[in-house]
């Protein structure tokens, strides 16, 4: 498949799962929002589990990209990984978070969902382990268990989108918890030390 053509119908997946939801997300909706036929789309893809199977990598792809830092400080990378996980990209009118938990509610019945949401979920504890493991070697952080810290971080984090498509809590406020947490964890005052 030309990478135009792909990017075409992921981009038009994206507003459409955003605008109707995954229950009532039709291939004909999402040629809707592109330029091309709904013949066009099911040629590429069978089904549209198999369509938001490439959806997700694709979410995937994009969030390791966002993760990447240039930053070699440790801190600093922590910094600018809470910051691409807890900035919405457009807080008033996006509706992928709704979107992304509805996809994750499939989860149970859908293997292929599940295992995109489980490679999402290393991406996210490989990055924090890494960071922590760093930190504790260049004497930033207290030695403590990298995984350990991974995963409350990744947990939190699954949690406060949760809560914030479900109940309207603002991520900040869960961020700011977070925050206080890792301190505790890492011996470190996050922002301490390093430009922010």
């Amino acid at each position: 498949m030309e990478s135009e053509t792909r990017s075409e119908i992921i981009d038009a997946t994206n507003r459409a799962l955003c605008r109707h939801g995954y229950a009532e997300l039709t291939i004909q909706q999402i040629a809707d929002e592109s330029s091309l036929t709904t013949a066009a789309i099911h040629y590429h893809f069978d089904t549209k589990e198999a369509l938001l199977n490439v959806f997700l990598d694709d979410l995937i792809e994009r969030f390791e990209s966002k993760l990447a830092s240039e930053a070699t400080d440790p801190r600093e990378r922590l910094i600018a990984f809470l910051d691409a996980v807890f900035t919405p990209s457009d807080p008033e009118g996006d509706g992928f978070p709704v979107a992304i938990m509805e996809l994750k509610a499939q989860a149970p019945f859908h293997d292929i969902y599940r295992e995109r949401f489980l490679d999402l979920d290393d991406v996210m504890r490989e990055a924090v382990a890494a960071i922590v493991v760093d930190g504790i070697d260049e004497g930033h952080f207290v030695q403590t268990d990298p995984d350990e810290v991974a995963r409350l971080v990744t947990t939190t984090i699954n949690g406060a989108h949760t809560r914030n498509v479900a109940l309207g809590e603002p991520l900040d406020e869960t961020r700011h918890h977070l925050r206080n947490t890792l301190e505790i964890h890492l011996g470190w005052e996050l922002g301490s030390g390093v430009s922010t």
